[in-house]
């Protein structure tokens, strides 16, 4: 199953090496931090007090938990993996962008937190393991029973809303990332070089540029 295409259809050694290691380094100071980033620090530009306020609030906390955030890493990468054509949603830092947007959009925060807890009871019941430790095949496995909603049973309705979710906070946080961007293959605004009407319509209509107009307004240097 491709599922980026799916998704966009509908998203150290011994002590001893150790020590010996040690001895062979040379003496260098370390280079000082980098200074703090106030943008970073306030969530963007042109923040009002409260935006910042609340910014510095919810990257303050933490909601998720190890085994949670473990659990996800391998969920959203199982939606959009790595390929030869960009890096996973992991690589893009979707993890991250959902420990933000649970803390930000807090409706979130009972769904996804009960849809990891119902997808490890599943595989409790099902592999004698979390859904984190259980194979690859496992997991593709109960991933297939929940993330296609035509073809899941009843019985797992909760676990098809938990992927639906998912799975569309997983795109956001991709597709607004720079490697999603670079992967849209979107470029943005750029400058480009306006040549003027075409020649065949100027000739069909009679006109033709003054030379002032050529030099000034259609034809410029890249």
């Amino acid at each position: 199953m491709d599922r980026r295409k799916y998704l966009k259809t509908l998203a150290v050694g011994t002590i001893s090496t150790g020590v010996l290691l040690e001895s062979c380094k040379t003496e260098t100071t370390p280079p000082p931090p980098p200074p703090p980033d106030p943008v970073k620090e306030q969530g963007g530009h042109d923040r009002q007090p409260n935006e910042v306020e609340h910014f510095k609030k919810i990257t303050g906390e933490k909601f998720f938990d190890d085994h949670e955030m473990a659990t996800l890493t391998v969920l959203v990468d199982i939606i959009i993996p790595r390929d030869e054509k960009s890096g996973s949603a992991t690589d893009a830092g979707v993890p991250a962008f959902l420990e933000f947007i649970v803390k930000d959009m807090p409706r979130h925060q009972l769904p996804m937190r009960g849809g990891l807890k119902w997808l490890d009871l599943q595989c409790m019941k099902k592999f004698s393991n979390p859904f984190v430790n259980c194979t690859e095949a496992q997991q593709i496995e109960m991933v297939d029973a929940i993330a296609f909603p035509e073809r899941a049973k009843p019985e797992v309705r909760q676990g098809v809303a938990f992927f639906n979710t998912l799975r569309d906070l997983t795109a956001t946080g991709f597709y607004t990332s720079e490697i999603g961007i670079k992967d849209l293959g979107y470029e943005g605004n750029r400058a480009n070089q306006w040549d003027g009407v075409p020649q065949d319509v100027l000739d069909q209509y009679g006109l033709k540029y003054d030379e002032r107009t050529l030099a000034e307004s259609v034809k410029f240097d890249s």
